[in-house]
């Protein structure tokens, strides 16, 4: 991990969200209530079940390492037995059952997931729409890289993607890489962000064509971030080298300060 790296400038997150911490709001994803309840068990890294058997799924983040074990015992200390009001746009299960939602501890401020990302148990998946709580979340997870906590204590918890085969090792995970854009390549109606030469073993991240109007919306073409250093979030997949698509703009992080 790289100095510049730790330093959380500039970065485009959902709707350009600074990572600076006085940025974020502290009540930033208080969104209309959806209820609230005790919690009797926790199921795994963001999954629990409240005492009158509804089963709750944490939004906004994604589990940190590979240790279920430890991803419930760290969600296990933040609200175990706990009561919790539950907040979010839509209070409908998903298909397996489970209602997502952001989730406060009776008599505090902070949601869950922050406090997950601030104790580097977590990852911000960057999928949250509403600027005010990608903020939160993203500022909560920068105190912890800067901090070096929790998965961030590990020199390798953002992969290099100078070393594909470390990315690779990774397939089908949530994984966070940084590594300058050495080029930026259309082939058909997907752009290529290319980390290095050997395009069918070397890490790049992917935008499909339907994502341009999105990256222009927030000021940044795919073009521009050549020959910058950038932190990329995702799913890695496999299509010769590694893989990561880029399906929202708060996936990609500048790094330098051009």
């Amino acid at each position: 991990m790289t100095g510049v790296a730790l330093q959380c400038r500039m970065s485009v997150a959902a709707y350009l969200v600074l990572f600076a911490f006085g940025q974020a709001h502290a009540a930033g994803c208080l969104f209309a209530a959806q209820g609230e309840g005790h919690v009797a068990a926790v199921i795994d890294a963001r999954s629990f079940r409240l005492d009158d058997g509804r089963e709750i799924r944490l939004a906004g983040i994604e589990p940190a390492g590979t240790d279920k074990a430890k991803g419930a015992a760290a969600l296990a200390a933040v609200i175990g037995g706990r009561d919790v009001t539950l907040h979010g746009d839509d209070d409908t299960p998903d298909r397996y059952g489970r209602q997502t939602a952001f989730v406060f501890a009776k008599g505090t401020e902070t949601s869950v997931q922050s406090e997950l990302l601030r104790r580097g148990e977590a990852l911000f998946a960057a999928d949250v729409a509403d600027r005010d709580c990608a903020g939160t979340l993203a500022a909560a997870e920068g105190s912890a890289v800067q901090a070096k906590i929790g998965i961030w204590s590990a020199p390798t918890a953002i992969k290099n993607t100078e070393s594909p085969g470390d990315i690779l090792a990774g397939i089908g995970r949530f994984t966070v890489a940084e590594g300058k854009v050495l080029s930026v390549r259309q082939a058909g109606s997907v752009t290529y962000l290319n980390f290095g030469r050997n395009w069918t073993q070397d890490f790049a991240a992917t935008i499909s064509r339907r994502m341009i109007p999105a990256f222009e919306a927030a000021g940044l073409s795919p073009k521009s971030l050549e020959n910058r250093r950038i932190r990329v979030r995702g799913f890695v997949s496999s299509r010769g080298g590694p893989r990561i698509e880029v399906l929202r703009v708060g996936q990609i992080e500048i790094l330098d300060g051009k």
